[in-house]
């Protein structure tokens, strides 16, 4: 069996046996709705992140790629792209939209790996930055996603992660409500994602009317996209199934990365609830 067909053959085995979400599929639904609005506020949420106009003449490696679209705003900004994904599902997905958009491009290539194996990412070479949002959280070995995550980032080039924010008995909650949801039969996956979602769905609906400000609710969904151009069901699917789940406070991350010659460049973590706290973080020079 070659490493390829290991990959595709342990993935389904996670998924059939309840040990793994299937974001690949989740993300094809997605790009149903993928227009230029929602490419652009990807395209946007790079540039803020890394305080940047372009990524011109920088290399970039996506680690998750999921539905490709970071990795389509990364080419689309300028950069040179390398795109991974664990799950042959959003492999497609990247392709999909390298084929839509930079179809015969050699500045964006696609492969089927896994962040958890280090000899790969290794022969990848170094990158101007790598980025991997809410991916490594989901891989069921974090601490060592995070280390190779790390290993092909150039010197002075920057890491830009997000990672599920540590919220003690919630996310130990969540963790067994996400490992419930892939346990399901699949007919009883949606109602069960929409009971799971309903409290904190109910909650922001509430607020919303006290305040006499329904739109602020009603935007949440009409307008979901202005944040990073992802899509408001497909994202509470995601976080309601996304299994395996692990969770870390932002000073362990802090803490990991400076052990490991890195500086925090940006930290985006307010109010995150259950959700990402997001790093940037620049590899310092090393010493000669």
């Amino acid at each position: 069996m070659n490493e390829m067909t290991g990959n595709i053959s342990s993935h389904a085995s996670e998924v059939s046996s309840g040990e793994r979400f299937e974001f690949g599929k989740n993300w094809a639904r997605f790009l149903e709705l993928l227009n230029e609005q929602r490419i652009v506020e990807a395209e946007n949420s790079l540039k803020r992140m890394l305080e940047v106009e372009s990524l011109a003449g920088q290399s970039f490696l996506d680690i998750g790629s999921g539905s490709g679209l970071f990795s389509l705003a990364a080419r689309r900004l300028g950069a040179r792209v390398h795109s991974f994904d664990f799950d042959p599902h959003s492999v497609a997905c990247t392709t999909e939209l390298r084929r839509r958009f930079f179809p015969g491009d050699g500045d964006w290539t696609i492969e089927e790996e896994s962040a958890l194996n280090a000899d790969y990412l290794k022969s990848l070479g170094e990158f101007d930055v790598v980025y991997s949002w809410g991916v490594l959280h989901h891989t069921g070995q974090m601490w060592r996603a995070l280390e190779n995550a790390h290993l092909p980032v150039a010197p002075n080039g920057k890491l830009f992660i997000a990672i599920y924010n540590d919220m003690g008995s919630q996310s130990t909650r969540w963790r067994w409500i996400k490992r419930t949801y892939n346990e399901l039969p699949k007919f009883l996956r949606t109602p069960f994602a929409m009971l799971a979602i309903a409290p904190d769905e109910g909650k922001a609906l509430l607020r919303s009317l006290v305040t006499l400000r329904p739109q602020n609710y009603l935007r949440t969904w009409t307008h979901y996209d202005q944040a990073r151009g992802m899509s408001h069901w497909r994202d509470v699917v995601d976080w309601v199934g996304g299994y395996p789940y692990e969770v870390a406070q932002p000073e362990e991350i802090f803490d990991f990365y400076r052990d490991r010659g890195f500086t925090l460049l940006k930290l985006k973590s307010g109010g995150v609830g259950l959700g990402c706290n997001e790093f940037v973080f620049v590899k310092n020079q090393q010493p000669n």
